[in-house]
């Protein structure tokens, strides 16, 4: 199977602005100078005796702004979701022990990812009662070793049964 071309085009306008827009959004001085503007409109407030004009510009200028930036954030954390999803996905498909059932899985049927999830919270459980922790399994694996290990225990636990058998009545 070939290797998908990863395309090497520079980022849309949209997308590039977003991207400086949260980044931006994100830093330090933008904490700084909301804060300075909080700090202005109160001490503005005796000069317009704390008026609904007042009240109505802060209330204005952040509902427009907390508007306008849940689409922008939205809009990077979706590019950084799906970033992360085919690093996953790539990840998946190249470990030779992953199960490839888990590729491209965000998206499918919340109800089924609660099922899978419930398989992993067994494998857990599985899991707990091996002796490396450095041991790696698949769903499959993990049940497929815990019966074979299930069935070496019930022929020690038989062995032992008989020689107890054979050491009492001798």
């Amino acid at each position: 199977m070939q290797q998908p071309q990863i395309p090497s085009s520079t980022p849309r306008l949209s997308e590039r602005f977003a991207s400086k827009v949260t980044h931006l959004a994100g830093s330090t001085y933008a904490f700084f100078i909301a804060l300075l503007l909080i700090v202005v409109w109160a001490v503005s407030g005796p000069f317009f005796h704390f008026s609904e004009t007042w009240q109505l510009v802060i209330n204005t200028g952040t509902t427009i702004i907390t508007f306008l930036m849940v689409f922008i954030i939205q809009k990077a954390q979706n590019k950084d979701s799906l970033a992360i999803q085919l690093k996953l996905n790539e990840l998946v498909a190249a470990h030779e022990f992953a199960s490839n059932r888990l590729v491209n899985i965000e998206n499918i049927p919340e109800e089924d990812l609660k099922i899978i999830q419930k398989y992993y919270i067994q494998l857990g459980e599985i899991t707990k009662k091996e002796e490396s922790l450095q041991q790696s399994h698949s769903i499959d694996e993990a049940h497929e070793m815990h019966d074979i290990k299930k069935h070496r225990e019930d022929i020690i636990l038989d062995q032992l049964e008989e020689k107890e058998q054979t050491n009492s009545s001798s």
